[in-house]
């Protein structure tokens, strides 16, 4: 006697059927590093390098993208986008302490000039805010001066820094992108070896 009860059969699943799914990590990747914009306050540390480059390593070796095909709506060209853009975040807040500290690699024309300004009057204005109290220790105050000079400096540099970030974030994005299309579609004309 037959069992009436319909069979549920799993349908087969094709072997690249997951290859169109472009790999979730660079979700968590680009929130952390959202993360790591929004909560960094004052001067870009050498931390944010080692984030940025923890980010970075972790999205090259587990991230895959989708088969390579031309179409603009596919699901390879939103991975390739996020892919990208996600990469030149990275890569952005890995040089930021860099480009904040070193004129020749991020000039920020005028800038660097203005923060001096800015160092030069937090020197005076703590030595104002001692009054007669300043010529007790000399040591102590030029000490304060020096550290609240470089401190106003550090976060002027830190706040244009920042404002140009993406400018550099997107150019990496750019030049990542159209790497990894040309590469892909290379990749895609070549024809694969039978196995076995």
């Amino acid at each position: 006697m037959s069992d009436p009860s319909p069979r549920v059969t799993p349908r087969p699943t094709s072997a690249g059927a997951d290859e169109d799914i472009p790999a979730p990590g660079v979700i968590g990747i680009g929130l952390a590093a959202v993360l790591t914009f929004a909560l960094a306050q004052g001067s870009w540390q050498w931390f944010a390098t080692f984030i940025g480059v923890t980010l970075l390593a972790v999205m090259l070796a587990f991230q895959r993208r989708a088969r390579w095909t031309p179409r603009i709506r596919s699901a390879y060209m939103r991975g390739l986008i996020a892919y990208s853009l996600v990469i030149g975040l990275c890569v952005a807040i890995a040089f930021a302490p860099l480009l904040q500290r070193q004129s020749w690699l991020f000039p920020m024309p005028g800038t660097r000039s203005q923060c001096e300004l800015l160092g030069r009057y937090q020197t005076l204005q703590a030595e104002a805010a001692l009054g007669h109290l300043a010529a007790r220790d000399t040591a102590a105050l030029e000490f304060t001066q020096r550290v609240q000079a470089q401190k106003a400096v550090a976060e002027c540099l830190s706040a244009t820094t920042t404002l140009w970030l993406p400018l550099y974030g997107v150019g990496v994005a750019l030049l990542v992108g159209t790497g990894a299309w040309f590469r892909d579609r290379a990749r895609a004309g070549r024809p694969t070896s039978p196995v076995g």
